[in-house]
């Protein structure tokens, strides 16, 4: 429990690296197309709304630094459909990223319209729309644990929520929703894309071969290795991360004693806060321009205070 209490901790710290690879990213000096980093810094930031609402004011301030405000009931309500739609928006960008990605490596006639700048802003705003509308009913599904001075206090479910047909649809459409469908689409596409590229590969390498007194560079493959690399990082980081809370999802604990049914919730909510934090640390693994922005961007003040000195 020590552990997973300091897990949350620590991603107080992921908070200003988010904070970092957003402005780095805003800047566009990273080698990356306008729509591959409009997509990028909509993940970075919904990932740092992630952490604020569910890491810090829940997990933190809330049970470990209360304060009397986040424990009104209607703002507690209102907290928990933050929570949701930033979760949801976290989880929906990294697909439309790689739909955009698979649509960029695979579709190259549709490449031309749909991976611009203007298209990944009306997805991105479209689906941050629809998840912010799909989450209202959340707020009315709570009730207060007691009153004090006639003011509604906690946060707690309403029967009806359990024994409801409207409200037991509504619990299967978000669990299929987040993360069953986005589990589904991301590893569907990458296997599309890896299909592509191997095929893309094997004509090329037998095209080369016609040319053997050729030794040429390939800048169409170079590039698609690199954007292979990134989107693979970034998929796969987040499929390593959710798999547990999927078998959350499943209801495995059900199978486990009480102990470890308590720690398998735990670590299932550890994991899936943690794979907000990762995306910064792909960024620096696989982007070498993001390295070199970085570095610039803590080099700066050491330069500035020196040049300062001298003057």
């Amino acid at each position: 429990m020590t552990q997973i209490v300091m897990c949350d901790l620590d991603n107080l710290s992921f908070y200003n690296v988010n904070s970092v690879a957003i402005a780095i990213l805003s800047r566009g000096k990273c080698g990356l197309s306008p729509c591959t980093t409009r997509y990028l810094v909509a993940m970075a930031m919904a990932d740092l709304l992630t952490i604020v609402t569910e890491v810090i004011l829940h997990r933190i301030m809330y049970f470990y630094f209360p304060l009397y405000f986040l424990k009104i009931t209607h703002v507690c309500s209102a907290g928990y459909v933050l929570i949701r739609v930033a979760i949801d928006c976290s989880v929906w960008f990294t697909v439309t990223f790689t739909f955009d990605r698979f649509v960029a490596i695979c579709c190259q006639k549709l490449k031309l319209k749909y991976c611009t700048k203007k298209t990944a802003t009306i997805v991105l705003a479209t689906t941050g729309t629809v998840f912010c509308l799909k989450n209202i009913p959340i707020y009315f599904k709570f009730k207060p644990i007691y009153i004090v001075d006639n003011v509604p206090m906690e946060c707690s479910n309403k029967p009806s929520y359990f024994t409801d047909p409207r409200w037991i649809g509504f619990r299967m459409f978000e669990k299929a929703l987040s993360p069953l469908i986005p589990f589904a689409l991301i590893l569907l596409l990458n296997g599309l894309t890896v299909k592509h590229i191997l095929m893309a590969s094997q004509i090329r390498q037998a095209l080369k071969g016609q040319n053997k007194g050729e030794n040429q560079s390939d800048p169409e493959m170079e590039s698609r290795r690199k954007s292979m690399i990134l989107l693979f990082s970034i998929s796969g980081s987040f499929i390593l991360l959710w798999f547990v809370y999927m078998l959350f999802f499943f209801e495995v604990e059900e199978y486990l004693d009480e102990d470890s049914a308590h720690l398998f919730e735990k670590v299932a909510y550890m994991l899936r806060n943690l794979s907000y934090c990762t995306n910064t640390f792909i960024y620096l693994a696989t982007q070498s321009k993001f390295r070199q922005q970085l570095k610039n961007a803590m080099k700066h003040p050491f330069i500035s205070t020196i040049k300062l000195c001298i003057k």
